[in-house]
């Protein structure tokens, strides 16, 4: 367990590993990685940061689950439940359970964000084709997505 205190340099944690944001193969995602900064049993929740980089993005996923988003470091847009938002440093994005959603980085700089979560947590679900295409009926979601 790491020490009370863990010192940052350039969005990293020291004593905390840089990490695969999921297993590769997993899901659709490019050019992202995860830190564990904060778990404890008594609160049951746990504290990560997500690094986007330039161009890269989150996969798109829904959960039964509640989690808050606070962007740390650059500008990228979200998709939730169908609409998308621009976010940028210090904004805080809640996102609801079975909403989906998906992060991306613009394509000039990183997107940096910590994520707050109950440790114990469903996995995430990926929408069918279906659900996509539905989603994808909003011009500003099509453009989003990149189509």
């Amino acid at each position: 367990m790491a020490g009370p205190i863990r010192r940052f340099s350039e969005f990293h944690w020291e004593d905390t590993d840089l990490l695969a944001y999921k297993e590769e193969g997993s899901a659709p995602f490019k050019a992202i990685t995860r830190q564990v900064l904060f778990r404890h049993p008594a609160l049951k929740s746990e504290l990560r940061y997500f690094e986007i980089e330039a161009g890269g993005y989150s996969t798109l996923e829904r959960h039964q689950h509640v989690h808050a988003v606070l962007t740390l470091r650059g500008e990228g847009q979200c998709m939730i439940g169908g609409q998308v938002f621009g976010i940028g440093e210090n904004d805080l994005v809640t996102i609801e359970p079975m909403t989906w959603h998906q992060f991306r980085a613009n394509a000039g700089e990183a997107l940096g964000f910590l994520c707050m979560v109950n440790v114990d947590r469903d996995k995430p679900q990926l929408p069918t084709p279906d659900e996509r295409k539905a989603l994808a009926e909003n011009p500003a979601v099509k453009t989003f997505f990149g189509e």
